[in-house]
């Protein structure tokens, strides 16, 4: 069998070839890797929407939820309990808002119970937490200014409630040293904890 001579432009011919092929397959590497990497991009935002149809999904749940518990709480049954412990209310509104729009002033009361010299003010939530009493102290505090600065003499008293689906023992415990109610769910409707002995309610 009759071989060519190895010369030194055989040498080079064979280089380039070898470097042709190698570059053929660093291109194929690259287009694979790119292919790669669109496709986890893609699997990347399927994720995301899922995710964010996901949350959606629960922050409707959530709201059904806060409405239904509010629905509860606001009905006539919550207004002849705090009729047994005294207060003559007349009338009750959901979702009263005051304060100028946009400021730290601005807030809205979930349900707004009056009581002539008296309203009760209540913060409804699926599940009370500590946070979420402190939140409504300052609710009180910013609704307290709010009626003092029409400057009409309104001298009603101010107290609070907090309401819930959930309400673990401690966060009750802790919501009633503050001086508030504690309205929880009760079978199919809803009533205000016992208060401890010496209980009186905070005013504002």
């Amino acid at each position: 069998m009759s071989t060519q001579p190895l010369t030194f432009e055989r040498v080079l011919t064979l280089i380039e070839k070898q470097g042709d092929a190698f570059d053929e397959q660093m291109k194929e590497s690259r287009r694979e890797f790119a292919q790669r990497i669109r496709e986890s991009e893609q699997r990347i935002r399927e994720s995301e929407q899922r995710w964010e149809r996901t949350e959606q999904a629960i922050g409707r749940l959530g709201n059904r939820i806060g409405d239904i518990i509010e629905h509860m709480v606001g009905g006539g049954n919550i207004v002849k309990q705090f009729r047994a412990l005294g207060y003559d209310v007349t009338e009750y509104s959901r979702n009263k808002v005051f304060g100028k729009e946009g400021t730290n002033e601005s807030s809205e009361i979930d349900l707004f119970l009056e009581d002539g010299d008296v309203a009760i003010l209540i913060s409804v939530k699926t599940k009370l937490t500590t946070e979420y009493v402190h939140e409504h102290i300052e609710q009180l505090e910013k609704y307290r200014r709010h009626v003092d600065a029409k400057g009409n003499g309104d001298k009603r008293r101010f107290i609070g409630a907090v309401a819930g689906a959930v309400a673990p023992d401690d966060v009750i415990k802790f919501a009633q040293k503050k001086g508030f109610y504690v309205i929880v769910q009760s079978g199919v409707a809803v009533e205000i904890v016992p208060a401890p002995e010496n209980f009186r309610a905070k005013e504002w």
